[in-house]
């Protein structure tokens, strides 16, 4: 099976999204908790290292699956 043009674009764009998504991941799970002390404004009610340790975090990684399934779904239809 010869690896076309529309494959290597398509494989280019998921390695692209996924690398973008993990970075945000990264950052939200290690960057926010390591400098959680430090981000003492209040967010919502509660500091904001709280909101993140108990509700933020869970969110985004929500939103990171819905877009990145979303994404992936037009690309699939973009590509055939």
């Amino acid at each position: 099976m010869e690896i076309t043009e529309n494959h290597r674009h398509y494989w280019r764009k998921n390695l692209q999204i996924t690398g973008i998504l993990l970075a945000i991941w990264f950052v939200v799970t290690f960057v926010v908790g390591y400098y959680a002390r430090e981000l003492s404004f209040t967010f919502f009610g509660w500091p904001f290292s709280f909101w993140m340790g108990a509700q933020g975090s869970l969110v985004v990684y929500v939103v990171i699956i819905w877009y990145y399934a979303r994404y992936m779904a037009k690309l699939d239809i973009e590509h055939g």
